[in-house]
């Protein structure tokens, strides 16, 4: 596991106590596009799920995940996927 996607995984299990949670380097499937660095770790798909996000629209959702690693996406992160689900949500 790499540093950025454990700093993410740390950082949203720290936020949400998800009861479910996958982080996905695809960093590999944007070599040479914009953003793309070496060694990987700028491209990353979230899966989530936590009581936090019970009840609240999907932008709400994206923009809670986005503040939780927003120095994160400051920095090495150049793409975040999100799918962020409230408990028995599929």
């Amino acid at each position: 596991m790499g540093a950025i996607l454990e700093a993410i995984h740390n950082k949203l299990t720290a936020t949400f106590q998800p009861t479910r949670l996958e982080v996905e380097d695809d960093s590999a499937r944007h070599h040479g596009h914009a953003g793309a660095r070496p060694g990987g770790e700028s491209h990353f798909n979230v899966l989530i799920e936590a009581d936090a996000f019970s009840g609240a629209p999907k932008v709400m959702r994206q923009r809670m995940v986005y503040k939780a690693l927003a120095e994160e996406l400051a920095g090495p992160v150049h793409a975040l996927s999100v799918k962020a689900l409230a408990p028995g949500e599929t």
